[in-house]
């Protein structure tokens, strides 16, 4: 079983072959815990330093504190999770203003919608007038 875990791993993860003994003896071990469920469980998540947080934050992806991968937007990732952006932030300290959606990516959407508006007539700043009833 630890073979298939860690060839699994190592087929979709860039391990050095230096690492392989500890990701193999780690591996045995969770499984192991996980046979023997009166040992004591993990710590909770623990909370997050303001490095921590303003290293999680760059200009094309959101780093999940759940699996340390990058992405533009946190929702769906968190959904798949179980946990809702307010649970997220709970858990892992993170102050109620952390975005859910990467800068970057927020940006373009943002030129998208405002380029969509232009082209259809809207221009900032003015009111359409309608015709007036008497």
């Amino acid at each position: 079983m630890t073979a298939h875990l860690v060839s699994a791993y190592v087929r979709r993860n860039n391990v050095p072959v230096s690492d392989l003994a500890t990701l193999i003896a780690s591996a045995a071990d969770a499984l192991i815990g996980l046979r023997n469920p009166d040992t004591p469980a993990a710590p909770a998540a623990g909370k997050t330093t303001p490095a921590q947080i303003r290293a999680s934050i760059t200009h094309e992806a959101l780093i999940s504190f759940e699996d340390g991968r990058g992405y533009k937007t946190l929702k769906r990732h968190l959904t798949a999770c179980g946990l809702t952006p307010e649970t997220y932030r709970a858990k892992w300290g993170l102050p109620r203003d952390y975005p859910m959606v990467a800068p970057g990516y927020s940006e373009r959407r943002s030129a998208i919608a405002m380029s969509l508006q232009l082209r259809n007539g809207y221009h900032p700043g003015t009111r359409k007038t309608g015709a007036s009833r008497a």
